[in-house]
C-alpha cells in the first residue's frame, strides 16, 4: 500500500495541488531504512547531544565534521557522459553540468535548470552533488547550473540568497528564457529553490518557469518539525538537529526572521511547483505547509510522498529504483518547463494509475 499522510493538509488539498501517494518502496528502500536509522540517525542525533553539552557545547562539534562532506566527495565520478565547466562568481563558484547529448549550454541558450544543493547551509558542495545533479541534468535533456553558495560559519542565510540571485542574473544575462529556467534544489537547497523564486519576483526580476524541490527544508524554525510524527521515525534527521543551523548561524538574539523562511510568504506569482518527499521524512511538515502556501495563491503544485524513501534518497540512484525513478520524474517535470509544455504535465498520465494513488480534491 502507498504510504499514508501524517498531515489533514494533504487530506484537504485544493484544486491547484495534487497529492501523489507513490507506490510501496522495493526491497531495496525498505532494507535501507532501518539501516540508515540505526547509523546515520544515530550518528547525527549523537553529534547533536554533543553539541548542547559542556564542555563540548559550540559549534565546532556539529559543523567540523559536516565541512569534510564536499572535500572528501572530489573522489566521486560523475555517471558516464557528463560534461562540465566551472563558472567563477565574485564570490562563490558554480559549475555547469550536462550529458553529452544535450547541447554545450554555451552554444545553444534554450532552457537550463540553476540548482541549489543540499547541506543544511553547513555542509556539501559541487563534488557532493555532481552524481545527483549530472543524473538530473540528463534525464531532463537540459543543462544544469549547480550552485556552491557561501555556507556557514562564514555567511549569513542572506549572503546566500544574494548568491543564488546573483546565478539567476547571470543565467537571464546570458540569454536564457526565464519561462524556460528551473529553479531546483534539495534539502536546503529545495528551500532556498523557493526563497530565490520569491525574491526574484520581488526585487523585479521575471520569474523562473518552475520549481523542483527534494525534501526542501522550506521552514527555519523547527517547532513544527520537532512536534510532528515523523520526528520520531525519520531514517536520518530530526527536528532538533534541523534547527541548530538556524539557531547557532543565522538567528539574531535567539530570533529568526520569518521572511527567511518560504513558508512564512505570499506564492502568488509563483510558478508550477513540484515536491518530493519521504513518507516518514520529518521535512513532510515543510512540504506541507508549502502545498499550503501554493493552494492559497492558486499556484499549481504537485507532492510525491515516496514511501519510506531516505533524505535525498536520489544519491543513491545507483542501487535504488524508486530514486531512479524519482529522477525521472524530476526530468519530466523539467523537460515540459523548458519547452514551455507546462499543461502537458500537469494533466493527469493514465499509465501512473497502478503505480501511484493521486488525489486532486476541492477545497
Amino acid at each position: 500500500m502507498p504510504a499514508q499522510s501524517h498531515n489533514a493538509a494533504f487530506d484537504r488539498a485544493p484544486e491547484s495541488v495534487t497529492i501523489e501517494l507513490r507506490r510501496r518502496a522495493s526491497l531495496p528502500l525498505r532494507i535501507a531504512h532501518p539501516l540508515s536509522y540505526n547509523t546515520l540517525r544515530r550518528g547525527i542525533d549523537a553529534l547533536v547531544w554533543l553539541g548542547g553539552k559542556r564542555p563540548l557545547r559550540g559549534h565546532t562539534v556539529i559543523f567540523a565534521p559536516v565541512e569534510l562532506a564536499d572535500p572528501l566527495a572530489r573522489v566521486l565520478i560523475p555517471p558516464r557522459g557528463t560534461q562540465r565547466r566551472p563558472v567563477r562568481f565574485e564570490h562563490f563558484g558554480a559549475e555547469w553540468v550536462w550529458h553529452a547529448n544535450t547541447v554545450d549550454p554555451e552554444r545553444l541558450r534554450d532552457g537550463a535548470i540553476l540548482y541549489f544543493h543540499g547541506g543544511g547551509f553547513v555542509a556539501c558542495g559541487l563534488n557532493t552533488h555532481r552524481r545527483i545533479v549530472a543524473r538530473i541534468a540528463r534525464d531532463s535533456g537540459m543543462p544544469l547550473l549547480n550552485v556552491d553558495y557561501r555556507q556557514l560559519p562564514w555567511a549569513h542565510i542572506t549572503d546566500t540568497i544574494e548568491d543564488c540571485l546573483a546565478a539567476y542574473r547571470h543565467l537571464l544575462a546570458e540569454g536564457f528564457e526565464p519561462a524556460h529556467i528551473v529553479f531546483a534544489g534539495d534539502s536546503a537547497g529545495g528551500g532556498l529553490a523557493f526563497t530565490t523564486a520569491l525574491e526574484a519576483r520581488n526585487r523585479g526580476l521575471p520569474i523562473p518557469g518552475g520549481i523542483a524541490a527534494i525534501a526542501p527544508w522550506a521552514d527555519l524554525d523547527s517547532t513544527d518539525k520537532i512536534a510532528h510524527p515523523n520526528n520520531g521515525v525519520d531514517p536520518m534527521l530530526s527536528g532538533e538537529a534541523l534547527a541548530i543551523p538556524a539557531l547557532w548561524g543565522f538567528a539574531v538574539d535567539g530570533v529568526l526572521d520569518p521572511l527567511w523562511s518560504p513558508v512564512n510568504r505570499d506564492f502568488s506569482g509563483m510558478p508550477p511547483v513540484l515536491i518530493q518527499v519521504g513518507s516518514t521524512e520529518v521535512l513532510r511538515a515543510d512540504a506541507d505547509k508549502l502545498a499550503e502556501r501554493c493552494a492559497a495563491a492558486g499556484v499549481e503544485c504537485r507532492v510525491q510522498v515516496w514511501d519510506k524513501a531516505i533524505h535525498v534518497f536520489h544519491a543513491a540512484a545507483d542501487i535504488l529504483p524508486d530514486a531512479r525513478e524519482a529522477i525521472r520524474e524530476i526530468g519530466r517535470f523539467n523537460q515540459r518547463i523548458g519547452h514551455g509544455e507546462v499543461a502537458a504535465w500537469l494533466a493527469p498520465r493514465p499509465r501512473l494509475r497502478d503505480r501511484v494513488r493521486r488525489r486532486r480534491i476541492a477545497a
